[in-house]
């Protein structure tokens, strides 16, 4: 088997103009950027307003192992499936984050013969969309700290301030920081942070916004910090907002890329699921939705995350909305959640029918999970060649007792032919399901308490929640500032249903701790952490970036 380079570097990529041909985009509504990639200008979303929206179909997944279960891989396989089957389909998902591609996970664009291209590209520095929100977060943080040294008008409590710094790489030696230091010409001592870019508020927001508009006055909400009398501090306050919308006035547009089978790819914006709400833009969907008869979109980890937020979130931040939800899972993911070590990884692909049976409460639970939102669902196998027909008969037969579809894909080794039958029962459920009541797990209008409860016990399996002091105190001054009928995005590990990484399965008769709450006003939630979840990732003892090179003639080996 080629490996996902080898694979990459054969496939002979289609001239960007001949995707926008196919999808009758004229140049005036295009910005190229080189010979295969540019941006999707705003403008097309008016001049397409009266054509109908496509179907959408969400696809998601089981808790996963830390080798990730090929969530991207199936959504990219699934779209290239859809245009074999004779329909015209499209794909929107995440733009890769530098730091966990040089971390633990590497390249983030697919896989085998189902990936997006050019890779290289998107894997590294893409189009330049989160240079861009790291330099407007950190032209935000400059100028309240040179607010501060210059005056301090508006009078900002030095020991209260809530906006930090951002840099798209894993480092946890910035997790916790003191700037100012050397003198009163190099700003006011005090503490601050750093969060990977992929956390950042503006991350959120771009991925958010519906418009250069709606952009502005996102930014121009985001709290900073407080005034000596308790006063909230915004981004406009500063007029930093403005100029931050300049920075992002190329990011706000999505990308258009290709797969390796040349089915049109919109890849654009790129939160995480685990400390952030984990979804592409509500602009790239609503452009391909335009494009395209079906669209298939991706969230971060787990349905437990990435696909709550997405009908509790995204959802409500715009009209649309799932046709399908398809789960992907894995037998060795299953496997784990019933108890088998994934050290050695091998251990994960030994046939063990006790163990699966005791891993599969965990698909179960994210099926029942899935089917409170009222939209079908289909279970996507993705299978590995050691998989054992034992093993995907028990996934079939849950699946079968629990009224959902299921299907086997071999997305990796065959691209679009070996999704046929999971194309096929995707767009049979999205043909035959109409979107009539959308649907939330919780309302706006309750407290913050009752709405983390909710999410703790509907969806992780919790049978309580404790609130540590601070954040019980945060959450009281957030809800006292007004900001107390936002969504929730809860920061957990992606690891367990659980706030406890190491609970594998579908845990019972535990109790969700939350330990921390921040403010996202210009994203439109409160971020509520859990456990001992951290905002910045560190690298593992050996990086993926040390198995990374470049030759002399600019081809680099190792990103996956």
């Amino acid at each position: 088997m080629n490996s996902d380079l080898e694979i990459a570097r054969n496939v002979k990529l289609n001239d960007i103009k001949v995707l926008l041909e196919q999808l009758e985009i004229s140049e005036d509504d295009f910005e190229f950027y080189g010979k295969y990639t540019g941006k999707i200008k705003l403008s097309v979303l008016e001049k397409l307003k009266s054509k109908p929206d496509g179907k959408l179909i969400l696809v998601t997944a089981i808790t996963p192992t830390s080798f990730g279960e090929g969530k991207t891989l199936t959504s990219i396989g699934l779209g290239q499936a859809l245009n074999k089957i004779g329909k015209n389909g499209i794909i929107a998902i995440r733009e890769p984050s530098v730091g966990p591609v040089f971390g633990i996970k590497g390249g983030a664009a697919g896989g085998g013969y189902s990936q997006v291209l050019p890779m290289e590209m998107i894997n590294l520095h893409f189009n330049g969309d989160l240079n861009a929100i790291a330099a407007a977060h950190n032209l935000l943080a400059a100028m309240l700290d040179n607010h501060i040294l210059k005056g301090n008008d508006l009078g900002i409590d030095v020991t209260n301030i809530l906006w930090n710094r951002t840099m798209d790489m894993n480092d946890r030696s910035l997790r916790q920081i003191v700037i100012g230091l050397g003198g009163r010409v190099n700003g006011i001592p005090r503490e601050s942070a750093f969060v990977i870019t992929a956390a950042s508020e503006i991350m959120a927001i771009l991925a958010l916004a519906t418009s250069r508009k709606n952009l502005k006055e996102r930014l121009g909400e985001i709290v900073v910090g407080y005034t000596y009398d308790k006063k909230i501090v915004k981004a406009k306050d500063l007029d930093a907002h403005k100029a931050m919308a300049v920075l992002l006035n190329d990011a706000i547009m999505p990308n258009l890329v290709q797969t390796s089978e040349h089915t049109p790819a919109l890849v654009h914006a790129g939160p995480f699921a685990n400390i952030a709400h984990g979804t592409n833009s509500i602009i790239a969907d609503k452009i391909a939705l335009k494009l395209a008869d079906y669209v298939v979109t991706e969230c971060g980890f787990g349905a437990d995350l990435g696909a709550e937020k997405f009908f509790d979130i995204v959802c409500r931040n715009s009209d649309i909305y799932p046709s399908t939800v398809v789960i992907v899972a894995t037998c060795r993911a299953i496997k784990l959640h019933g108890g088998v070590s994934e050290k050695p990884e091998e251990n994960l692909y030994k046939e063990n029918k006790e163990a699966f049976a005791k891993g599969l409460a965990n698909l179960e639970a994210h099926i029942l999970n899935m089917q409170k939102f009222g939209v079908p669902i289909i279970v996507a196998i993705n299978k590995f060649p050691k998989d054992t027909d034992s093993e995907i008969d028990m996934i079939y037969e849950l699946c079968k007792n629990m009224n959902v579809e299921c299907a086997a894909h071999e997305a990796f080794v065959k691209g679009g032919d070996g999704a046929i039958e999971l194309a096929e029962k995707t767009a049979a459920l999205a043909d035959n399901f109409e979107i009539t009541d959308r649907k939330f797990l919780y309302e706006l209008d309750k407290t913050v308490e009752n709405k983390i409860e909710t999410i703790a016990v509907e969806i992780y399996g919790a049978k309580d929640v404790y609130f540590e002091k601070r954040a019980k105190a945060k959450i009281k001054r957030f809800t006292d500032l007004g900001y107390g009928n936002l969504p929730i995005c809860i920061a957990k590990t992606q690891s367990s249903l659980s706030d406890n990484k190491r609970a594998i399965g579908a845990p019972k008769n535990w109790t969700l701790t939350v330990t921390d709450a921040k403010l996202s006003a210009g994203a439109g939630f409160l971020v509520i952490v859990c456990g001992d979840m951290m905002l910045m990732p560190g690298l593992p003892k050996i990086p993926a970036a040390v198995n990374m090179d470049v030759d002399e003639d600019g081809n680099i080996t190792g990103l996956f």
